[in-house]
């Protein structure tokens, strides 16, 4: 059992079992006196919000609970959430749950103090620079799964309803102030919620190690995350409450989100596509998309995939080798071989290709990809067809 700890990297880490307890230590630090709760209405029933709110009634904080929060969250459920805000003279955010409720919460704390429209922070150009700092409120994040790793980042992935696109928000500040690790929190989670979470933290880490670029920090981290996903998620899969394996997987989902400021790439530029259009979890979307990936990039990666497979103690170290190790994990964690078994079909290829090149993740790509590449690489993944992306076919 791992020991009860804070830390700062990059934000304010406050990490053990039950650490949820202290959320009144973490108000009152951040002198916040009556939080909006930012979650979703799945997770709003269940009995771990209970062990939230029921710390915050023992200390007397009045508090608001807003879960009018979709699995890809949208620029409503946003402005409901800023006019619940507002309306209950709230002074700070507890955002509590899984990645969509996280990056509502964070661009609802963001956006309770400004006057501008959400799509004028759009992660273009300096658009941050528009924002009122002073009207940034503070938020604190406690995540359910271990996925996006979105309580240690600067930016959220919100849907703008009117064309189904996935847009990234982005200002420095909205960082959180302190995240409360609780390995605890995830221990009933569905089974395929940890699978498609946990492959989510693992793509997160891969594409940041793939990246371009010099950034020997990120790459340490990548690296770590990425042994720690495969020595714990299948074990958290398979044993849901091994405290271990629970705790390793917060962590290594917390360490692929802060490698991926190095850049993520064309895994993420379709699964984005497919969240706006079709309301494809993240996770999935992602988990089938992979080692599709990872064949259309293998002359860019191949390097470094010997070494990612000499430290995961991979035999005969390669990118085939990789994604024959992705390809056995996935059947493991029963998650589906072809966006084809989740009723995705290949109509709108041409149309995706052309989002998907427009896509912020595309420029950190590992290699140079166009919007024709990136058709390629959902329609390889729509129909399990290697020899689409690459010279080598499974049967």
């Amino acid at each position: 059992m791992l020991n009860t700890t804070n830390w700062n990297y990059p934000t304010t880490v406050w990490f053990g079992d039950n650490r949820v307890a202290d959320i009144a230590n973490a108000l009152e630090q951040l002198n916040i006196r009556k939080p909006l709760i930012v979650t979703d209405e799945a997770l709003v029933k269940l009995p771990i919000m209970q062990n939230l709110t029921k710390a915050l009634e023992k200390n007397g904080i009045s508090y608001t609970i807003f879960s009018d929060v979709q699995p890809n969250p949208t620029g409503k459920n946003v402005q409901n959430g800023v006019k619940t805000y507002r309306q209950n003279q709230n002074d700070g955010v507890i955002a509590f749950g899984g990645g969509s409720a996280l990056d509502a919460g964070k661009t609802i704390a963001f956006m309770s103090g400004q006057s501008l429209s959400i799509w004028d922070f759009e992660d273009v150009g300096d658009n941050w620079s528009r924002a009122d700092e002073f009207g940034i409120a503070k938020t604190i994040a406690i995540p359910t799964t271990a996925g996006t790793g979105s309580e240690v980042g600067r930016a959220t992935v919100i849907t703008d309803s009117k064309n189904h696109a996935k847009k990234i928000i982005f200002h420095p500040k909205m960082l959180p102030s302190i995240v409360i690790l609780d390995p605890v929190l995830t221990y009933n989670l569905p089974k395929h919620i940890t699978a498609w979470t946990g492959i989510d933290a693992l793509v997160h880490a891969i594409e940041a190690y793939c990246a371009p670029g010099f950034h020997p920090m990120a790459d340490g981290i990548a690296l770590e995350a990425i042994r720690l996903i495969k020595e714990n998620l299948l074990v958290a899969y398979l044993e849901p409450h091994n405290q271990d394996a629970r705790a390793y997987m917060l962590v290594a989902a917390m360490m692929g989100a802060t490698a991926f400021q190095k850049g993520l790439g064309s895994v993420h530029s379709v699964a984005h596509q497919l969240g706006g259009l079709f309301n494809t979890p993240h996770g999935l979307a992602n988990s089938i998309i992979l080692p599709y990936a990872l064949k259309q990039n293998e002359s860019a990666i191949e390097d470094k995939m010997v070494n990612l497979c000499k430290y995961l103690n991979i035999q005969n170290p390669s990118t085939q080798s990789f994604i024959d190790y992705i390809l056995d994990l996935r059947k493991k964690l029963q998650i589906p071989h072809t966006l084809k078994e989740v009723k995705i079909t290949s109509e709108r290829a041409q149309e995706i290709g052309e989002l998907a090149y427009k896509d912020p993740s595309t420029p950190s790509n590992a290699k140079k990809i166009d919007a024709k590449d990136l058709e390629a690489l959902f329609m390889s993944a729509v129909n399990g067809d290697f020899g689409l992306v690459g010279n080598h076919e499974y049967n």
